[in-house]
């Protein structure tokens, strides 16, 4: 009996430490060790959001934004192309094209999911979630779909842009919540087809991941770290929840009970599980996280800004607070992005450091990333290469605008000059006996040209 009440107590004990644990548990844990961000790396965030409230929004007359505010960081003018649901159908969510000529960019970005419409849930629902393979990792089907639909479509009118824009032009990819995803898998596309692009630099191709979906595996994920920026606000349930995205936003509405049943079932499962399973998807890239809100308390602070690139702790813990969806939204992080730039650059002008110190700081990211890479390498991430590993596929491939392993060649000839996506996708990877998916080691290396 004695045996039978101790047991019980241990039990009651440790559940109560689990629930503590877990109920007390705050977004800002997730960054706690991270270095601040530069105002530099994240000064574009502020105007990113509000290009992506233009696919959906007046400018002249707007009514996500407030009045007093407007869309102060974007040029009417600017605005090249912007779509509607009539014109993408159901293939993905619409998109704009914007060009900046005074920061000498040229932005493509997707708007988030639309709940009330049926289009944007065929994109989730057509994931198989673990079964798309791609350059050496895996993605979201459904997603990486939608990114070829558009880049099918825009691959011209963004290629002449960055012409007229000249060799110096950036070229930014954007999205928000489902957009996000989409964006960071035409970053891919793109990277490992620069050709198509005029040979751009992979340094003057850059993607802002907002609210960002979990689209790629983790390989991905630290591989794209130094052109994919993902911005999460404090509690944002999404990056956060391994649970396939239909799910999430088909349970929208019972998203509480859901979040809490898989919060705690993510509890009871090893870390090393989770790095071994090759098909777990990620939020992509260097993660920003916008840190807001401090323990037992539901009032916002002045808004700081952490930024890592993690391997282990990839914002893996769900938080159980009243703002996991609040957070989601891209009008409250267009808001505090805004807020936390002008509290970054007041403090950069308190303290003002020397011309080097930017120097070194560009470089640390640089090996940062590298570090990065070795880490998810020891930890026996699946498919994981090691930066050695990388810059001998780089020295391997002979066209020097190539710097990607993935990358392939084609011997068709050359047609009206529209490059197929759907073609670069399957020289990727090809499938064996079964039909299943499995990247294709024998074009490791290789240059694409694919007209």
């Amino acid at each position: 009996m004695s045996v039978s009440c101790g047991l019980e107590c241990v039990l009651c004990v440790g559940c109560v430490r689990w629930a503590w644990k877990r109920l007390t548990y705050i977004g800002a844990y997730d960054s706690e060790t991270w270095p601040p961000a530069s105002p530099d790396d994240f000064e574009p965030v502020p105007r990113i959001c509000q290009i992506i409230m233009a696919i959906s929004d007046d400018l002249d007359n707007p009514k996500l934004m407030p009045a007093t505010r407007g869309y102060t960081q974007i040029d009417g003018a600017g605005v090249h192309k912007r779509t509607t649901y009539d014109e993408v159908g159901t293939a993905c969510p619409p998109y704009i094209v914007y060009v900046d000529r005074r920061r000498n960019e040229v932005v493509l970005a997707v708007r988030g999911l639309n709940l009330v419409r049926n289009a944007d849930y065929k994109v989730l629902m057509d994931n198989k979630l673990g079964m798309q393979m791609f350059d050496g990792g895996y993605v979201h089907h459904g997603l990486l779909k939608a990114a070829q639909f558009i880049l099918e479509r825009e691959t011209e009118t963004l290629r002449e842009l960055l012409r007229q824009q000249g060799p110096d032009c950036t070229l930014i990819f954007a999205g928000h919540s489902l957009g996000s995803g989409i964006a960071a898998l035409m970053t891919v596309l793109v990277v490992n087809n620069r050709k198509a692009f005029g040979n751009i630099p992979r340094s003057h191709i850059r993607c802002y991941a907002l609210a960002p979906a979990r689209c790629m595996s983790l390989n991905l994920a630290v591989k794209y770290a130094d052109v994919i920026y993902s911005i999460v606000l404090q509690d944002d349930f999404l990056p956060r929840t391994p649970t396939p995205l239909e799910y999430i936003f088909g349970s929208i509405f019972c998203l509480p009970c859901l979040l809490f049943l898989f919060c705690l079932r993510d509890t009871f499962k090893q870390d090393k599980k989770k790095f071994k399973d090759p098909r777990r998807l990620y939020a992509p890239g260097r993660m920003y996280h916008i840190v807001e809100r401090k323990f037992c308390s539901c009032a916002r602070y002045p808004p700081e800004v952490r930024t890592a690139i993690p391997v282990e702790g990839r914002f893996e813990h769900i938080v159980l607070s009243c703002s996991t969806t609040a957070d989601h939204g891209i009008i409250w992080i267009e808001r505090e992005s805004a807020l936390a730039l002008e509290l970054m650059k007041e403090n950069e002008k308190a303290t003002t450091p020397p011309a080097e110190q930017k120097m070194e700081r560009l470089q640390s990211f640089k090996e940062e990333h590298k570090n990065a890479l070795h880490r998810a390498k020891t930890l026996d991430v699946p498919h994981a290469i090691d930066i050695s590993e990388e810059e001998t596929h780089e020295g391997a491939c002979p066209a020097p605008s190539s710097d990607t392993h993935s990358e392939t060649t084609s011997s068709e000839p050359k047609s009206a000059g529209r490059t197929s996506w759907d073609e670069l996708v399957d020289k990727l990877f090809t499938r064996d006996e079964d039909g299943k998916l499995i990247v294709n080691r024998d074009m490791v290396a290789r240059d694409v040209v694919i007209e």
